[in-house]
Parts: structure tokens; C-alpha cells; sequence
């Protein structure tokens, strides 16, 4: 007699078997059911069976079951699988902002759409973190002196939907001068985002820098000196930024509030816009 498999299943409907790939550290999936797409943090074993957990490039973790076929690599199907035991980390595959990395990818050439930034401080964080995904987008950081000088600046620029341009200021409250300039220059070809911290250093997670919180500076002292007094710090504001910033190695270290602003601008100077 023949014998028959019990799977019925005609052949043109089943699954293609998808390659296993050890779920190791740093590894960026995206989990199909959802979308959600994050860096492995870690494997565990539970009753329910063996599970991932993600973290996506604003902190946020999700736990999923290791299932087949259950994420995409790169856009494609693969089972994850616990890595095995004594197994080296895997290649970093995301820069520090949390994007995909692009090995070998070439700096591309110069939109003429920009980014500027209010304060040294400022830029100099948002180069650290960001600085390889603006120069494989084509985008250039420049230094921005104060908020006054915007309407100088935006006027020789000559914004438009191929040179777009976007600001990033420090704490801008509604109904400031500052505010207002920002209102008046901003327009289809123009963004102006201001994140919610009194100065940068703030946007830097306590835990990163290895303090339990940013100190309470007294109204009407300069923050930045009277941080210094509060944690111990020798007077120089210069030797602490540098510090601050050495503490920080990628996106995690860094609040969500500028993480989105930052990440607003970088889209809306690319979207649509010509290198």
C-alpha cells in the first residue's frame, strides 16, 4: 500500500523554511506581528518557552516569543534562535543614533538642505550620536549662535522644497521673545524645534553620567556653574561638558525629548529634498 503523509497541506502553500540566526546582542530585528523594531537586549528561557527582549532607539523593551519566522533581518524572514552558549557578541549592526549601519557606506554628497544648532554644546552632542547617519544622508550641522539671528540667517538661506532647513534651540518656552522669533520664521521650508531642557547637559540621562539627578540651580545663577557647585565639580564648564559628553556612547544615554526633536529635523530636511 502507499503511504501518505499526514500533512495535507498542498505543497505551494507551505512556508519556505527560514534561515535560524542566534539572536545576539545588538542584533536589529523587526518583529513581524507588530512591527516593532528594536536591538537585542537579551534571550531568556521561561515556562512559555525561550523569549527576546528588544529595545527600540527611544529605550522603549518588548518581550516576544521566539518563534519561527517571527522576525525579519534586513527585510527578511529568519527564526531567531538563542545563541549558544560561549558564543562571541555579534558586529554592532546600528550606529549610535540606533539606525541600521551601513557597512563601507560613503559620506554622501551635500544637501542643500541644513541643520543648525543653537550652542556648541549642543552640536557637538548632536554629532557624536548622529554623525554617521547625517553624513550618509548628505546632511550638514552648523553652529548657531542664538535665536536673534535667525531671521538673518533664514533670510540668506532662501529656504526651499529642496534646501529645506531646520533648527534645534535650547528650552523654548511659548510666549518668549524667543518663541516668537521662531514663529515668525517658520514656514513649509522651515522647522524650528526647541527641546524642553534648560540646557543640554540636562538631556543626558543622570545614570549615564553617573549621578542620580540634574542638580536644582537656583533662579537667576548660571545653571551650568551652579551644576558644577551642586555635584562637586571643579568651575569649568568646558572640562565638565567634556566629561558629560564622554559618557555618552549612543542614543540610550540620551532622554527621549531630544531624541524625537532631533530625529523630526533630520526628516524634514531629507524628505523630498535633493542632494
Amino acid at each position: 500500500m502507499r503511504s501518505y503523509s499526514p500533512d495535507l497541506t498542498p505543497p505551494w502553500k507551505k512556508s519556505a523554511a527560514a534561515p535560524e540566526v542566534p539572536a545576539e546582542p545588538d542584533l536589529v530585528v523587526e518583529e513581524v506581528s507588530t512591527g516593532f523594531c528594536g536591538a537585542v537586549i537579551r534571550c531568556e528561557k521561561t515556562a512559555e518557552g525561550p523569549t527576546v527582549t528588544l529595545e527600540d532607539r527611544f529605550g522603549k523593551h518588548r518581550v516576544f516569543p521566539l518563534v519561527p519566522r517571527g522576525f525579519l533581518l534586513e527585510g527578511k524572514v529568519v527564526t531567531l534562535v538563542r545563541p549558544s552558549a560561549g558564543a562571541g557578541p555579534a558586529r554592532p549592526a546600528r550606529t549610535a543614533s540606533g539606525s541600521l549601519a551601513v557597512p563601507g557606506a560613503r559620506a554622501r554628497v551635500a544637501r542643500a538642505g541644513r541643520i543648525y544648532v543653537e550652542g556648541r554644546h549642543d552640536a557637538e552632542l548632536v554629532e557624536k550620536v548622529w554623525g554617521d547617519d547625517l553624513r550618509v544622508e548628505g546632511v550638514v550641522v552648523e553652529y548657531l549662535g542664538g535665536v536673534d539671528d535667525l531671521p538673518s540667517l533664514v533670510a540668506g538661506f532662501g529656504p526651499a522644497p529642496d534646501a529645506r532647513l531646520g533648527v534645534l534651540v535650547d528650552h523654548l518656552v511659548p510666549g518668549t521673545k524667543e518663541s516668537r522669533i521662531a514663529a515668525e520664521v517658520t514656514g513649509p521650508d522651515v522647522l524650528v524645534l526647541g527641546h524642553p531642557y534648560i540646557d543640554v547637559w540636562e538631556a543626558v540621562k543622570p545614570s549615564s553620567v553617573g549621578i542620580r539627578a540634574w542638580p536644582t540651580v537656583p533662579k537667576g545663577q548660571d545653571w551650568k556653574t551652579g551644576v558644577c557647585q551642586a555635584l562637586g565639580w571643579p568651575e569649568n564648564t568646558g572640562a565638565a561638558w567634556q566629561h558629560i559628553l564622554s559618557k555618552v556612547g549612543s542614543y540610550k544615554d540620551l532622554e527621549p525629548a531630544l531624541l524625537g526633536r532631533v530625529e523630526e529635523l533630520i526628516d524634514f530636511v531629507t524628505v523630498g529634498g535633493a542632494a
